[in-house]
């Protein structure tokens, strides 16, 4: 019980949160709405929209490019700070602009992944990724 109320956490809990952390939202985001627009890419290249005004195929290579690759780097852990910063960036355009006039129930899914993403660029990609290993 005293474990259960106190400030305190261990290397190993943290690092293992973080690890948590990266893997499910990484994965996430990868396999639930990036691989589906790589995948459909010419599909939805001319009617995906276009909320920085910058063409709707670029916008969805944008999207492509945090939801795939971003995403993945995250869960591998190498440049884990860079992709989360892309990814921190990404759900603010997609939270503030695309769904700006949306109930904050549509927009709670964006909300979560902001917050983990923003987590993850907070802390690092802790002791267990690729970062750790090559010095970063």
């Amino acid at each position: 019980m005293k474990k259960l109320l106190s400030v305190n956490y261990s290397d190993f809990a943290f690092n293992l949160s973080i690890f948590l952390l990266r893997a499910a939202s990484g994965l996430m985001l990868f396999l639930y709405h990036g691989l589906p627009k790589l995948e459909n890419f010419n599909a939805r290249k001319d009617s995906f929209s276009d909320p920085l005004h910058i063409g709707h195929t670029n916008s969805l290579l944008l999207a492509v490019f945090a939801e795939v690759f971003c995403a993945l780097l995250v869960v591998a852990g190498l440049f884990s700070r860079l992709a989360s910063l892309v990814l921190v960036i990404f759900f603010i355009v997609i939270i503030f602009v695309v769904s700006k006039n949306q109930p904050l129930e549509e927009r709670e899914k964006p909300l979560l992944f902001l917050l983990a993403f923003f987590t993850i660029l907070l802390c690092g990609p802790g002791k267990w990724s690729i970062d750790k290993l090559i010095g970063k």
